[in-house]
Protein backbone atom coordinates (compact mmCIF):
# COMPACT_ATOMS: atom_id res chain seq x y z
CA UNK A 1 0.00 0.00 0.00
CA UNK A 2 1.28 3.44 -0.97
CA UNK A 3 0.30 6.74 0.62
CA UNK A 4 0.10 9.63 -1.83
CA UNK A 5 0.43 13.20 -0.57
CA UNK A 6 0.36 16.38 -2.61
CA UNK A 7 1.73 19.54 -1.01
CA UNK A 8 0.57 22.61 -2.89
CA UNK A 9 1.07 26.29 -2.37
CA UNK A 10 2.47 29.52 -3.66
CA UNK A 11 6.19 30.12 -4.08
CA UNK A 12 7.97 31.15 -0.91
CA UNK A 13 5.53 29.58 1.54
CA UNK A 14 7.76 26.67 2.60
CA UNK A 15 6.11 23.80 0.78
CA UNK A 16 9.47 22.31 -0.24
CA UNK A 17 10.63 22.18 3.38
CA UNK A 18 7.32 20.56 4.34
CA UNK A 19 7.86 17.87 1.69
CA UNK A 20 11.39 17.24 2.98
CA UNK A 21 10.02 16.85 6.50
CA UNK A 22 7.38 14.36 5.39
CA UNK A 23 9.95 12.43 3.35
CA UNK A 24 12.28 12.28 6.36
CA UNK A 25 9.45 11.03 8.61
CA UNK A 26 8.58 8.27 6.13
CA UNK A 27 12.23 7.22 5.64
CA UNK A 28 12.70 7.05 9.42
CA UNK A 29 9.82 4.56 9.55
CA UNK A 30 11.44 2.29 6.96
CA UNK A 31 9.26 3.22 3.99
CA UNK A 32 10.39 3.49 0.41
CA UNK A 33 9.93 7.20 -0.38
CA UNK A 34 9.77 9.14 -3.62
CA UNK A 35 9.51 12.93 -3.72
CA UNK A 36 8.98 14.99 -6.85
CA UNK A 37 8.95 18.78 -6.96
CA UNK A 38 7.05 20.64 -9.65
CA UNK A 39 7.87 24.33 -9.69
CA UNK A 40 5.74 26.88 -11.48
CA UNK A 41 6.67 30.53 -11.31
CA UNK A 42 7.55 29.95 -7.68
CA UNK A 43 9.88 32.92 -7.44
CA UNK A 44 7.01 35.20 -8.45
CA UNK A 45 4.30 33.79 -6.21
CA UNK A 46 3.22 31.12 -8.68
CA UNK A 47 1.97 27.63 -7.95
CA UNK A 48 4.32 25.07 -6.40
CA UNK A 49 3.42 21.37 -6.20
CA UNK A 50 5.31 18.57 -4.49
CA UNK A 51 4.40 14.89 -4.61
CA UNK A 52 5.42 12.69 -1.68
CA UNK A 53 4.74 8.98 -2.04
CA UNK A 54 5.68 6.37 0.53
CA UNK A 55 4.99 2.71 1.15
CA UNK A 56 6.62 -0.72 1.02
CA UNK A 57 7.68 -0.19 -2.59
CA UNK A 58 7.18 2.98 -4.61
CA UNK A 59 8.15 2.92 -8.27
CA UNK A 60 7.35 6.47 -9.34
CA UNK A 61 7.23 9.84 -7.59
CA UNK A 62 4.30 11.05 -9.69
CA UNK A 63 0.73 11.07 -8.40
CA UNK A 64 -1.92 10.71 -11.10
CA UNK A 65 -5.37 12.22 -11.17
CA UNK A 66 -7.65 10.71 -8.54
CA UNK A 67 -4.79 9.08 -6.58
CA UNK A 68 -3.91 11.57 -3.82
CA UNK A 69 -4.86 10.40 -0.35
CA UNK A 70 -4.10 13.86 1.02
CA UNK A 71 -3.68 17.36 -0.31
CA UNK A 72 -1.87 19.68 2.07
CA UNK A 73 -2.47 23.20 0.84
CA UNK A 74 -0.90 26.47 1.90
CA UNK A 75 -3.69 28.50 0.27
CA UNK A 76 -7.39 28.01 -0.50
CA UNK A 77 -7.35 28.44 -4.27
CA UNK A 78 -4.39 26.09 -4.61
CA UNK A 79 -6.35 23.40 -2.77
CA UNK A 80 -9.35 23.88 -5.07
CA UNK A 81 -7.12 23.85 -8.14
CA UNK A 82 -5.90 20.33 -7.41
CA UNK A 83 -9.16 18.70 -6.26
CA UNK A 84 -9.20 16.43 -9.33
CA UNK A 85 -6.04 14.78 -7.98
CA UNK A 86 -7.77 13.68 -4.75
CA UNK A 87 -9.17 10.19 -4.25
CA UNK A 88 -12.87 9.97 -3.50
CA UNK A 89 -13.22 10.72 0.22
CA UNK A 90 -9.60 11.92 0.32
CA UNK A 91 -8.58 14.55 2.85
CA UNK A 92 -7.60 18.18 2.26
CA UNK A 93 -5.68 19.93 5.02
CA UNK A 94 -5.77 23.59 4.08
CA UNK A 95 -4.59 26.92 5.37
CA UNK A 96 -7.66 29.12 4.99
CA UNK A 97 -5.46 31.99 3.85
CA UNK A 98 -6.30 33.71 0.59
CA UNK A 99 -3.46 34.91 -1.64
CA UNK A 100 -4.78 36.69 -4.71
CA UNK A 101 -3.21 35.48 -7.96
CA UNK A 102 -2.28 38.04 -10.62
CA UNK A 103 -5.61 37.83 -12.56
CA UNK A 104 -7.46 38.73 -9.34
CA UNK A 105 -4.98 41.51 -8.51
CA UNK A 106 -5.42 43.04 -11.97
CA UNK A 107 -9.22 42.75 -11.80
CA UNK A 108 -9.45 40.31 -14.72
CA UNK A 109 -11.05 37.66 -12.48
CA UNK A 110 -12.74 37.39 -9.11
CA UNK A 111 -11.43 35.17 -6.34
CA UNK A 112 -13.85 32.22 -6.04
CA UNK A 113 -16.13 32.30 -3.01
CA UNK A 114 -16.95 29.48 -0.56
CA UNK A 115 -14.04 27.25 -1.60
CA UNK A 116 -14.12 25.19 1.61
CA UNK A 117 -17.80 24.40 1.15
CA UNK A 118 -17.25 23.60 -2.54
CA UNK A 119 -14.42 21.17 -1.74
CA UNK A 120 -16.56 19.45 0.90
CA UNK A 121 -19.49 19.27 -1.55
CA UNK A 122 -17.16 17.57 -4.04
CA UNK A 123 -16.62 14.77 -1.51
CA UNK A 124 -13.39 15.81 0.17
CA UNK A 125 -12.89 15.64 3.90
CA UNK A 126 -11.73 19.21 4.54
CA UNK A 127 -9.69 20.22 7.56
CA UNK A 128 -9.28 24.00 7.27
CA UNK A 129 -7.61 26.25 9.80
CA UNK A 130 -6.01 29.66 10.04
CA UNK A 131 -2.40 28.54 9.81
CA UNK A 132 -1.08 32.07 9.31
CA UNK A 133 -2.46 33.19 12.67
CA UNK A 134 -0.96 30.15 14.38
CA UNK A 135 2.40 30.63 12.65
CA UNK A 136 2.53 34.25 13.80
CA UNK A 137 1.69 33.08 17.31
CA UNK A 138 4.69 30.71 17.05
CA UNK A 139 6.94 33.62 16.08
CA UNK A 140 6.92 33.96 12.29
CA UNK A 141 4.48 33.97 9.38
CA UNK A 142 6.99 31.71 7.62
CA UNK A 143 6.10 28.86 9.99
CA UNK A 144 2.81 28.14 8.19
CA UNK A 145 4.46 25.02 6.76
CA UNK A 146 5.07 23.54 10.21
CA UNK A 147 1.58 24.45 11.39
CA UNK A 148 0.21 22.50 8.42
CA UNK A 149 2.55 19.57 9.05
CA UNK A 150 1.51 19.49 12.70
CA UNK A 151 -2.12 19.33 11.61
CA UNK A 152 -1.31 16.63 9.04
CA UNK A 153 0.49 14.56 11.71
CA UNK A 154 -2.87 14.01 13.45
CA UNK A 155 -3.82 11.61 10.68
CA UNK A 156 -0.90 9.24 11.30
CA UNK A 157 -0.37 6.95 14.24
CA UNK A 158 3.23 8.03 14.86
CA UNK A 159 4.71 9.43 18.06
CA UNK A 160 5.37 13.16 17.99
CA UNK A 161 9.05 12.40 18.64
CA UNK A 162 9.30 10.91 15.12
CA UNK A 163 8.14 14.20 13.62
CA UNK A 164 10.36 16.31 15.87
CA UNK A 165 13.42 14.18 15.13
CA UNK A 166 12.76 14.55 11.39
CA UNK A 167 12.35 18.30 11.89
CA UNK A 168 15.77 18.47 13.53
CA UNK A 169 17.21 16.75 10.44
CA UNK A 170 15.73 19.14 7.87
CA UNK A 171 15.14 22.52 9.55
CA UNK A 172 18.06 24.91 10.11
CA UNK A 173 19.06 24.82 13.80
CA UNK A 174 18.29 28.48 14.50
CA UNK A 175 14.63 27.90 13.53
CA UNK A 176 14.03 24.56 15.30
CA UNK A 177 12.33 25.87 18.45
CA UNK A 178 9.97 28.18 16.59
CA UNK A 179 9.07 25.38 14.17
CA UNK A 180 8.41 22.96 17.02
CA UNK A 181 6.01 25.48 18.55
CA UNK A 182 4.29 25.96 15.16
CA UNK A 183 4.00 22.18 14.70
CA UNK A 184 2.44 21.81 18.14
CA UNK A 185 -0.02 24.66 17.53
CA UNK A 186 -1.14 23.05 14.27
CA UNK A 187 -1.48 19.62 15.79
CA UNK A 188 -3.55 20.85 18.72
CA UNK A 189 -5.59 23.60 17.04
Amino acid sequence: MTTNVMIVGVGGQGSLLASKLLGQVAVSQGYDVKVSEVHGMSQRGGSVVTYVRFGDRVNSPVIDQGEADYIISFELLEAARYMSMLKPEGRVIVNDQRIDPMPVITGAMDYPEDLIAKMAAAGAQVDALNCLELAEKAGSSKAVNMVLMGRFSKYFNLPEEVWLSAMEAVVPKKFIEMNKIAFDLGKNA
